[in-house]
């Protein structure tokens, strides 16, 4: 993925650190709309509020960057430009060429473009479908291979826009993790919202982790352990539509507008980093009811949830 500026911005409100048992510091803070955890095997409280906030201030800093929602980011210049060429920054352009990788790898499934059908889809838990005529005018929207990707300046046609919130998270947690490592080299945990990694195990052997079943809260439907990689989720516990019982996932095929059918509920995929676990559990979810056979393929160990 490259390498990133070093510096961060201070969160907006302070991490909370707190012991947990004898030998665990736990960080926590919110970005990117998650819970974010951060597990240290120490008992220096001192260091522990250091590395509380360089990990909050990394995940904000990313947040501020790339997210959709500020006026300032990259990606709202991106998006702003109107079919004029934009040139990024080196880590800009790493998380780009990372997604121009994954709609290849995955023939067009995953695409950072897709973002625009969030104007028709609204997962609330409610009932609400778009029409068909509203999902499919924003087609003609979708489709990174529109982009014209040339590093460091791409051009995204006009109407188009890119949102980087499908790697955001998984980029942030191996990043918060290197960064953790370089200054500490204790075990620790990085999980922010579910997807996390660790490089060492602490003294018991292994991480303890909780997959939530899926259709309940905070009800875990398996306990894994971890003691080196990263562990991503993907799925649809609590973001559906569900209408004359049938439920709508807001995993969505790009090339219809519509939900992928008969995708598992939630899938769980373990690799060395992050950003790979997580790549893999959105591919995987894109196969619809061919997921469990696609990580088949992949060789890697996962754990498919379905209600």
């Amino acid at each position: 993925m490259g390498d990133a500026p070093t510096a961060s911005a201070g969160p907006a409100v302070a991490p909370q650190v707190e012991r947990r048992g004898d030998l665990t510091v736990a960080i926590g803070f919110d970005a990117m709309a998650s819970p974010c955890e951060v597990l240290l095997e120490t008992q220096d409280l001192g260091l522990a509020q250091e590395l509380a906030g360089l990990a909050a201030g990394e995940a904000l800093r990313i947040e501020r960057k790339f997210s959709r929602y500020r006026a300032d980011s990259v990606t709202t210049r991106i998006n702003a430009s109107g079919g004029a060429p934009v040139q990024v920054d080196a880590e800009t352009a790493s998380l780009l060429s990372f997604a121009a990788h994954c709609h290849v790898l995955s023939e067009g499934r995953f695409d950072v473009t897709s973002g625009v059908l969030r104007r028709a889809w609204k997962f609330d838990g409610s009932d609400r479908l778009p029409s068909p005529a509203a999902v499919a005018a924003l087609l003609p929207l979708i489709g990174f291979d529109k982009v014209d990707w040339q590093p460091p300046t791409i051009r995204v046609p006009a109407g188009m826009e890119i949102d980087f919130g499908g790697i955001g998270k998984e980029y942030a947690v191996d990043r918060v993790l290197g960064m953790i490592a370089a200054r500490f080299d204790g075990a620790v945990l990085v999980n922010f919202g579910g997807d996390l990694a660790t490089r060492r195990a602490p003294a018991s052997g292994e991480w303890r982790v909780g997959i939530e079943r899926p259709g309940e809260h905070r009800t875990a439907a398996l306990l894994l352990g971890l003691s080196q990689g990263a562990l991503a989720t993907s799925g649809d516990t609590h973001r559906y539509l569900l209408r004359d019982g049938i439920r709508y996932s807001h995993i969505l095929d790009v090339r219809t507008g519509w939900p992928v059918p008969d995708a598992p509920a939630s899938i769980t995929v373990a690799a060395g980093t992050c950003v790979e676990a997580g790549m893999l559990a959105t591919f995987a979810m894109l196969h619809g009811a061919g997921a469990e056979a696609f990580l088949d393929g992949q060789g890697v160990r996962y754990w498919a949830l379905r209600l």
